[in-house]
């Protein structure tokens, strides 16, 4: 899912300090007879069957119409919400201002909920989405755990678990219930820009991580207020799209959004499995993909989000489409690309800049027949149902103010430590050159991704790409190591100008990125050359590379003594230091196969073998 061109910061100076000092408990709906609504749904005893058929059969068309509407907060007038009923808003990628810490988006959230429930007839709640990929990494302040990757190198349900509790802690301390994750696809070719958000290539390790995640943002019970609903995603063959085979042409994309190969045993054998765990784990909502199967959009084809995904998969819940979605299926008839998207089986839609364009094509299905009423009222029940699950009608929608305590917790910072120490994986060790010894007295840290947290946190972090925006709270590795060396060792970033250093460590690591430009030619590390100088003046050299995915180093190893995989860290950059100073072992197993040339890339040859095979890793 991608952000709008443009960031809007003046939604927050309109929405303002007014939001911030507004009570947080909502006026008890009015029960007015004479106002002619039964309010019976708002009856926490009653089944959620009965609950839905109650506010359905009053609900007008338009109203009906705007539970499937979802909009980007940045496309949207303070009264948005009720003029459109919506049923759901979205936050793109990135943050409602510079450095917007969770006040600001407990504002920004909460308006636009009072206005769902306060300014609506039937007072029904809007569900507000963020993607918290990796840790509410858009907010000032929140803890940034390792990318997908990084978790599926720790191959630690529990771990995964309950970094979904604490993600989920933040999260809702926003009032925002609703996560774009987690990531369920199995990387085919790692050239692929959104590789880092899969947990592995063993679909059984995504299945059982993937399942961990799911009920850790949704424990202790969806209906509990500091709950966040998850979302299986990207349903499905994202992960598996032929290389240069892409259906976003002129996008410059090499993988992304790409054409999977409409193959039943790839579907059955390697996909289906993490999204059958995320559903019997209790996820409600499923994100379809841009990608193709086959010829088909998925977001057009019923078979994959009705067949297989309702018969197959039991899936109960609500389909939401990706960014713009339904419009690709389609580019030169809008109405046709949104009767065939509803058609297939996507209930929600993420617009996201033209609501009343959506909702039109809508209202044209109706009238041409191309839309049925009865696939509105499924679609809306769904939505409904999940609405009522998670007890949205139940209690105040809106979040106390003493939540925005657990943001960025030690606690939760600790657990971020953990994941990094867990997810580290050493791939060469010679001589004994790992861990840095008490004798050590000169440590030199050189490199692109030794003191930068863009790098360090990815993607999906204070902005889309991860590129921009403010540094996220935290440690980078230079300075982990540096506090871990202590007064009586000297740490310098560059090589001394006499003498040698007992250990050099080059901290090297890919951009920020994410979908579509994330996709790569060459899998090349810029900044890589960092390392040749240093044999010349360093008694051991470690190479620490910082990742998306498994990128080329096999000329590297020979000019270094030792090699970690870090991956995309987050904000405890202090884990790293951890391992290499011994403090804690190197568990970390390697998720994916590492490939030694572009030739393995994205499979093997006959009798070939990988640089480094996925479940590989060297301990100490």
């Amino acid at each position: 899912m991608a952000p709008p061109a443009f960031r809007r910061a003046a939604v927050v100076a309109a929405l303002g300090a007014a939001l911030l000092a507004a009570c947080t408990n909502p006026p008890a709906p009015s029960s007015t007879p004479s106002d002619g609504i039964d309010r019976t749904y708002l009856d926490a005893s009653l089944p959620v069957a009965d609950r839905v058929d109650n506010l359905l059969g009053q609900m007008t068309l338009e109203e009906k119409i705007g539970q499937m509407t979802q909009i980007e907060e940045g496309s949207l007038a303070s009264r948005d919400v009720s003029t459109l009923h919506l049923g759901s808003v979205l936050h793109g990628g990135g943050q409602p201002s510079p450095g917007a810490d969770v006040l600001v988006w407990r504002g920004v959230v909460e308006a636009r909920q009072r206005d769902a429930v306060e300014n609506t007839r039937l007072g029904i709640p809007i569900l507000y989405g963020i993607d918290a990929i990796h840790g509410f990494g858009s907010m000032s302040g929140a803890t940034v755990f390792p990318q997908q990757i990084g978790l599926g190198a720790t191959r630690d349900a529990d771990l995964v678990r309950r970094i979904g509790e604490e993600t989920a802690s933040e999260v809702s301390a926003t009032g925002i219930r609703w996560s774009f994750s987690p990531v369920l696809a199995i990387p085919g070719d790692i050239r692929w820009g959104r590789t880092y958000e899969a947990f592995s290539q063993d679909p059984a390790l995504v299945a059982t991580l993937g399942a961990a995640y799911v009920e850790g943002l949704q424990s202790p019970g969806l209906d509990n207020p500091r709950s966040v609903l998850a979302t299986a995603k990207h349903y499905i063959g994202d992960g598996s799209t032929t290389y240069n085979d892409t259906g976003r042409p002129g996008a410059g994309y090499m993988l992304d959004q790409g054409v999977a190969p409409d193959d039943e045993g790839l579907l059955r054998s390697t996909l289906m499995p993490p999204y059958q765990a995320a559903i019997d784990a209790g996820a409600e909502s499923v994100m379809a993909s841009f990608s193709s199967w086959g010829s088909t959009k998925v977001h057009a084809d019923g078979y994959l989000l009705t067949t297989v995904l309702r018969g197959d998969l039991g899936f109960g819940g609500f389909v939401v489409s990706d960014w713009g979605g339904c419009n690709q299926i389609n580019p030169s008839d809008y109405d046709d690309a949104i009767a065939q998207c509803i058609n297939a089986g996507v209930d929600m839609v993420m617009v996201p800049n033209d609501g009343p364009a959506f909702q039109n094509a809508l209202r044209n299905g109706l009238a041409a027949g191309t839309i049925t009423e009865s696939r509105i009222d499924e679609a809306v029940s769904r939505i409904l149902a999940v609405k009522f699950d998670m007890g949205l009608f139940d209690a105040s929608p809106y979040p106390d103010a003493a939540w925005a305590g657990d943001v960025g917790t030690a606690a939760h910072r600790a657990l971020a430590r953990e994941a990094v120490q867990k997810s580290l994986v050493l791939l060469q060790n010679r001589d004994t050159a790992l861990p840095i010894r008490p004798t050590d007295s000169t440590i030199v840290v050189v490199g692109n991704a030794a003191d930068d947290m863009h790098r360090q946190a990815g993607g999906w972090t204070t902005s889309w790409q991860g590129d921009s925006g403010p540094p996220i709270s935290g440690t980078t590795i230079l300075d982990g190591i540096v506090a871990r060396a202590g007064a009586g060792v000297t740490v310098s970033d560059a090589l001394p100008s006499s003498g040698r250093a007992d250990v050099c460590v080059a901290v090297v690591g890919e951009p920020a990125y994410a979908e579509g430009f994330g996709d790569s030619a060459d899998l090349v590390l810029p900044g890589l050359d960092v390392i040749e100088p240093l044999a010349n003046a360093c008694d051991r050299t470690v190479l620490v590379v910082v990742s998306g995915r498994p990128v080329m180093i096999t000329d590297a190893l020979s000019k270094v003594d030792a090699v970690v995989a870090a991956w995309q860290p987050g904000s405890a950059g202090e884990g790293v230091a951890d391992a290499l100073f011994g403090d804690v072992p190197f568990t970390g197993r390697l998720p994916m196969n590492w490939p030694r040339d572009l030739g393995q890339v994205p499979d093997l040859a006959p009798g070939d073998s990988y640089l480094f095979p996925m479940g590989f890793g060297l301990t100490v």
